[in-house]
């Protein structure tokens, strides 16, 4: 028997209603109908606009207030569904696969146009998209253009939350054990190299899992795949051969959506199968003991400044979505147009419930969160000493075991890296390790001390929270790859269509005498000896590595340090460099699992510099070319450690040593090599000076050294021995 709550009370126009629920936000199917529930604190009215799945005409448009008739057809009556500042109907018996939903908005104050500055945007004339909305169609078919007149660009969907997960569930491997794999869903098949059967979607990632596997990362971590346009920026490039987008998908349009153009099934514009088809690969990567990351996006949306469209929550509620200035103009510290209000309650909210939503519906591991620094700022743009915002994601229940990841900075000026509001969860993207790194790699000076820093997990940025508190990187999408890092002093970023004057200027890289690629085989050698050098320097680090999708093989970007806009070669993965620079990708494939069997690189607190297990030697200590006597000064560029096994994590002791020397100098220099207690033997693992195959070896197969007590490092060059 039903429940008396489940009857509708009112109808209109053959539809059948009854005050909905005010909670959840967004549409949600109930028994016998859907349940539709809006905020809005400025509205003074709202419509429910209703579609068959593609029809550019409404099927009913339905207000929340006003004259309904009972439902015994004998009168009607005044009804507002509405509770506090939640508009919430249900209506009944619609057919959940061909509905598409959106509102329209009435409120105070005049219509403002385009390019005006105003607090409240209210245009009854627009339809609205839900910002709950699970899944958004318009944009089903990557780079498939729209019908301009359409009247609603972007539309809401239902999505059934039926998924069978198996037994799946999120990992929960620690995060010192991760290696991370930033990549782009489209960009690792849609070159015509890739081999797969639906390239550039989410069902190709999984045919390259096995390459994921071998390749030895553990980790995942996806640009945007929330619902964003990549038509925004929609023009073509300064020659006329081709047109640029919104590659990158930084832009976000709706927070609970997949992005449906990265699904093979985006075609049928389904948006339960585009979900599933997500959640398929992320159990395919769980099964395979990989780690699913996603970057989000909260700092900003794709409405952009007065001159933007109006999507959704400009047109919902603008003075409470969106930091404004005293005369209502956009505040812009995300670079982009806007800045979302995120410490107002309300939008506070709504954000809390994307990530559980992510976390609960699509088991997701962790978060990375693009200008994180925005999330700590007030509704007037101060900097919080204690942002509730993120203190509540550290403390959220549901978020409990997921990975929180801060990029500490936004475009405002606001730099965090090493100050972040942690609350013992935050880890953050070490852009001091990245800028350090590459200094102490192309030969500056005054680099040593900082790079000690750095390889110890940054103990003078996260004294308090420990080594994994800092994701070390080198490059990631956002600049030059590791290719281009040792092949351009300059970005070349015409290709974007705004005369270089894009992307950033202090890349702290070298060309190493030539601009590009070069026939030159010394430059060549070294420039393939640098990329080692960086590798195995990443993965002798404390903290936690991660790499740029196509590194591994030597992937360039033609010195373009921000093609966010290029759906090309430029950010495709080229798979034949998996056999053209079949020698990177063993050395990168050797350190990852040499990082693996070694835990005394994978601390989660700091090192000690300390004996606190009676070894007779530190946790870590310091060496030059001289044993105990390592070189600070100004002018040194060189740099070794010593790492004893036995002060490795609780559980993991192994009685063998880590030895590890860098000369950047341009000059060869020996090394004294510290003595081993009996009776281990020195035995390299790697020196990048030889020629290949002979500069790196199997893990567990190391050479032993004729000599003992010292070694030859040439210029530019890294050494890894090991004691056992």
């Amino acid at each position: 028997m039903q429940r008396i709550d489940v009857y509708p009370t009112h109808h209109y126009k053959n539809f059948l209603l009854r005050h909905g629920r005010p909670y959840p936000f967004g549409a949600t199917i109930v028994p016998g109908g859907v349940n539709f529930a809006i905020f809005s604190q400025h509205a003074t009215n709202c419509t429910l606009v209703l579609f068959e799945k593609g029809n550019e005409s409404p099927v009913i448009e339905i207000p929340f207030r006003g004259m309904f008739p009972k439902i015994d057809d004998r009168d009607s009556d005044w009804v507002d569904f509405r509770l506090g500042n939640v508009f919430t109907m249900t209506v009944f018996d619609l057919d959940y696969e061909t509905l598409e939903y959106g509102f329209r908005m009435e409120g105070p104050g005049p219509k403002v146009k385009p390019g005006q500055p105003g607090f409240h945007r209210f245009d009854p004339e627009q339809i609205l998209l839900d910002p709950y909305a699970k899944s958004i169609g318009g944009r089903d078919v990557w780079g498939e253009l729209p019908e301009k007149q359409h009247p609603y660009q972007h539309r809401g969907r239902l999505v059934y939350e039926d998924f069978d997960w198996e037994s799946d569930r999120p990992l929960e491997t620690p995060i010192e054990d991760l290696i991370i794999y930033e990549m782009h869903v489209r960009g690792l098949t849609r070159h015509p190299s890739s081999g797969v059967k639906h390239p550039g979607t989410y069902t190709a990632i999984r045919e390259k899992i096995p390459y994921l596997k071998d390749l030895g990362v553990n980790c995942v971590e996806l640009m945007p795949i929330f619902e964003f346009d990549e038509l925004e920026n929609f023009y073509h490039r300064p020659d006329e051969s081709e047109f640029l987008m919104n590659y990158w998908g930084y832009s976000t349009i709706g927070f609970f959506a997949p992005k449906a153009g990265y699904a093979a099934t985006g075609r049928l514009h389904d948006g339960t199968m585009v979900a599933d088809e997500l959640k398929t690969l992320i159990k395919e990567l769980h099964k395979h003991d990989i780690e699913v990351f996603l970057d989000v996006v909260f700092n900003h949306t794709g409405e952009g400044n007065e001159k933007g469209p109006t999507i959704s929550l400009r047109g919902i509620d603008n003075a409470t979505y969106y930091m404004l200035t005293k005369d209502g103009r956009y505040e812009n510290y995300s670079g982009t147009g806007n800045t979302l209000n995120c410490n107002h309650p309300v939008v506070r909210n709504m954000l809390l419930d994307s990530l559980r939503y992510w976390a609960s519906e699509y088991h997701i591991d962790g978060f990375r969160f693009d200008l994180a620094t925005i999330l700590g700022r007030d509704q007037q743009g101060a900097p919080l000493a204690n942002p509730p915002l993120l203190e509540q994601m550290a403390f959220d229940p549901i978020l409990a075991k997921c990975k929180l990841i801060a990029e500490a900075w936004d475009a405002g000026g606001l730099y965090q890296v090493g100050a972040f509001p942690a609350y013992g969860r935050w880890a953050e993207w070490n852009g001091k390790y990245r800028d350090t790194l590459r200094r102490f790699l192309k030969g500056d000076s005054g680099q040593a001390g900082e790079m000690a820093q750095r390889i110890m997990g940054s103990p003078d940025l996260y004294a308090s929270r420990g080594a994994s508190a800092s994701i070390n990187f080198i490059t990631c999408h956002d600049g030059f790859t590791l290719n281009d890092l040792v092949s351009y002093n300059e970005k070349h970023n015409e290709a974007n269509g705004e005369h270089n004057r894009d992307g950033a200027n202090d890349n702290y890289s070298w060309n190493y005498g030539v601009e590009g690629p070069t026939t030159d085989p010394t430059i060549k050698a070294l420039r393939q000896r640098q990329r080692k050098n960086a590798m195995a320097m990443l993965m002798l680090s404390q903290g936690v590595p991660m790499i740029l999708m196509g590194d591994e093989v030597g992937q360039s970007r033609q010195g373009n340090n921000n093609p966010y806009c290029h759906d090309n070669e430029l950010n495709w993965f080229n798979w034949t460099l998996l056999n053209t620079n079949a020698e990177l990708l063993r050395f990168v494939k050797n350190c990852i699992v040499f990082r693996k069997a070694h835990p005394a690189l994978r601390n989660r607190e700091h090192l000690t510099r300390r004996d606190y297990v009676g070894s007779g030697y530190a946790d870590i200590s310091w060496h030059g070319v001289q044993v105990g006597q390592p070189d600070w000064s100004y002018h040194s560029h060189t740099l070794a450690f010593l790492l004893c096994g036995r002060h490795a994590r609780k559980g993991e002791h192994i009685d063998n040593y880590i030895y590890a020397a860098f000369n950047m100098h341009w000059e060869a220099h020996t090394f004294e090599l510290p003595a081993l207690p009996e009776p281990l033997r020195w035995r390299r693992f790697v020196d990048t000076s030889l020629p290949a195959p002979a500069e790196i070896c199997e893990p567990g197969s190391e050479s032993l050294l004729a000599d003992q007590e010292q070694y030859e490092l040439s210029d530019r060059s890294v050494v890894i021995l090991v004691g056992n």
